[in-house]
């Protein structure tokens, strides 16, 4: 591509939209041929339509995808975690949508919509492409736009006439932003406003954001106030066992602890059973249910230890770490930030300085301290299988790395330099095999 890029503010302060527009549609006509464009488009928009022509999206329909049933709606509805924040989400937005002649739409964690408010024109437009209640707006369903696009970068995305993959949602802005779980980091869903083209406003993304940063306040009050009632719970019980304990939420958020250094989260294996279970800053414990939670009783015997860890991060949206040994086999979903340290330490076996790391994370070695604070939350999560001085695995435990087969849906939300660096060289690497170049 030439070194013309268009300007993150969509369109630029001065510019004629309709000019805008036309030449978006040119830059897209010419990526879809594979023709060098006459400007870049924005890096997100870049990068979202190299993974979607990937996926083998039709630009000019979309994926064939049904909606959910009216039943699975509602299913979603109460089980994806936003309907405790739905009236702050409508009461925020819903009015101002109605007014500018935009709607206001409210998906999950998948892209599948479940509410929609706004301007009635609007809405009956909407009807006309298929954006309805259950319809999917995943990227790898109708391309980039802002909903779809937003949750596998985890960021507030505004996506402006042709920047959106199909065509027939050329004639669409939309802005919108990921909500996340103060519990587990996971994204919940995604708050987006869309509207004519025409209707664009370049404060309309901020606002998006800001009103999903208040349903996430909101949100973490509310996970404040659980471990609060269990810690309640967790006093009594704690003062009648002798032996080192702590009680947790089911996400590891620690509520009281007993003959233990206090510590504010343990990490649990993906599925935690009444029984047994192993775990990297304890060892092996005895798990009893509580309501709310955890009891987990620290046993005596010393467990054996691991010896071997896989990174899996081939899914675009939640990396995963499996850790496996005598004891058995554990199983943890990482946030965005360890999984970036975890791929950069698997990709250097000998260990990354501080300086180093700050480099390959933030293109910063000045960032020493942001890196060693975040390390140490790792390694205190993950004790015995991190060491330091230099940062790195553990000796004699096996590292795999499980990557996607789409080099672009490797850790696609970061911005790290290392992993931005890793993607680059896999595209390369991908376009010199044989079959690549057959293509």
């Amino acid at each position: 591509m030439r070194n013309v890029h268009l300007d993150p503010a969509v369109p630029p302060e001065g510019t004629d939209p309709r000019q805008y527009a036309r030449l978006l549609a040119r830059v897209h006509e010419a990526v879809l041929n594979g023709e060098a464009p006459s400007a870049s488009p924005r890096p997100v928009i870049h990068e979202s339509w190299q993974r979607v022509l990937a996926t083998g999206v039709d630009p000019d329909r979309g994926a064939a995808t049904g909606p959910l049933t009216v039943e699975e709606v509602e299913h979603q509805r109460r089980t994806c975690g936003l309907s405790d924040v739905l009236d702050t989400l409508r009461g925020s937005l819903l009015s101002i949508a109605d007014a500018s002649w935009h709607i206001l739409v409210i998906a999950d964690r998948e892209g599948r919509v479940l509410w929609r408010g706004g301007s009635r024109a609007v809405l009956t437009k909407a009807q006309s492409l298929g954006f309805v209640e259950g319809a999917s707006w995943s990227e790898t369903t109708v391309g980039t736009n802002a909903i779809g696009t937003a949750l596998v970068t985890r960021r507030p995305v505004q996506v402006h006439s042709a920047e959106h993959f199909v065509r027939t949602h050329h004639a669409w802005t939309c802005a919108a932003a990921p909500i996340r779980s103060p519990r587990d980091g996971r994204v919940l869903g995604v708050i987006d406003v869309s509207g004519p083209a025409s209707t664009f406003h370049p404060s309309t993304l901020a606002l998006v954001d800001a009103v999903g940063r208040l349903a996430e306040a909101e949100l973490r009050t509310a996970h404040l106030g659980d471990l609060e009632r269990l810690r309640s719970v967790a006093a009594p019980v704690l003062a009648r066992i002798p032996d080192r304990a702590l009680v947790a939420d089911r996400h590891g958020w620690v509520a009281a602890v007993s003959g233990l250094a206090p510590v504010d989260r343990v990490v649990l294996p993906g599925t935690v059973h009444d029984g047994q279970a192993w775990l990297p800053a304890l060892g092996r414990c005895a798990v009893e249910p509580l309501p709310g939670g955890w009891l987990l009783r620290v046993m005596e015997e010393e467990s054996a230890p691991p010896t071997r860890i896989v990174l899996d991060v081939r899914h675009p949206r939640q990396a995963y770490l499996k850790v496996e040994g005598p004891s058995g086999t554990w199983t943890h979903d990482l946030s965005p930030r360890h999984a970036e340290v975890l791929l950069v330490l698997a990709e250097h076996p000998s260990g990354r300085t501080a300086a180093e790391l700050a480099d390959d994370l933030f293109g910063d070695r000045s960032r020493t301290v942001t890196v060693r604070a975040e390390v140490s939350r790792l390694r205190r999560q993950l004790a015995g299988l991190l060491q330091h001085r230099p940062y790195r695995f553990a000796d004699g435990v096996r590292t795999d790395v499980v990557r996607p087969d789409e080099p672009t849906a490797l850790l696609p939300h970061s911005t790290a330099p290392a992993v931005c660096r890793l993607r680059r060289a896999a595209q390369e690497g991908r376009a010199m095999t044989p079959a690549a170049a057959g293509r």
